[in-house]
């Protein structure tokens, strides 16, 4: 399973923007937060700031952050980070979560066919997604994810035999 670095990228700068609003927000206890640059995320993630700027048009789009122009401008939270789920922002900058090599609309694995392994790694890309559905900015600022991941349940046959 790979997540390319527009979701990886995308998802370490959200988490840096909410960590940012939530220091402000315990600090002086005001309601509001003053944007944060590109500029300042990118030197704190050591990502590259023409990248971010791609991300965070697609970003803003998705009603994930909002944008403010001029000097002191920059980007916050569109809503708050217990709301914006990570799958939110992986789908807003169109990172599929596939661990399949079958393409949508195209013919099958191998040679036109379905391999035999496709719903094995169909679901571990859908277990993936589920995860990320289920953890938001919130959590990861709060240092609330070790621990999540959840063993599958016993399937019916497996209870029948017990």
């Amino acid at each position: 399973m790979r997540l390319s670095t527009r979701g990886r990228y995308a998802v370490m700068a959200m988490v840096e923007l909410a960590a940012r609003q939530d220091r402000v927000v315990k600090a002086a206890n005001a309601k509001s937060t003053p944007p944060v640059s590109l500029a300042e995320i990118a030197a704190a993630q050591m990502l590259s700031l023409a990248y971010l700027e791609q991300l965070f048009g697609p970003l803003r789009r998705a009603g994930l952050v909002a944008s403010a122009r001029g000097p002191g401008g920059g980007y916050r939270l569109a809503r708050p980070a217990e709301q914006i789920s990570i799958s939110d922002i992986v789908d807003a900058v169109d990172e599929p979560i596939r661990a399949t090599r079958c393409e949508d609309g195209a013919p099958g694995c191998i040679a036109g066919q379905r391999c035999i392994t496709h719903d094995l790694w169909a679901e571990l890309g859908e277990q993936i997604r589920l995860f990320l559905d289920g953890l938001t900015l919130q959590d990861v600022v709060q240092g609330r994810v070790l621990g999540r991941a959840v063993a599958p349940q016993p399937v019916a046959a497996e209870l029948t035999r017990v």
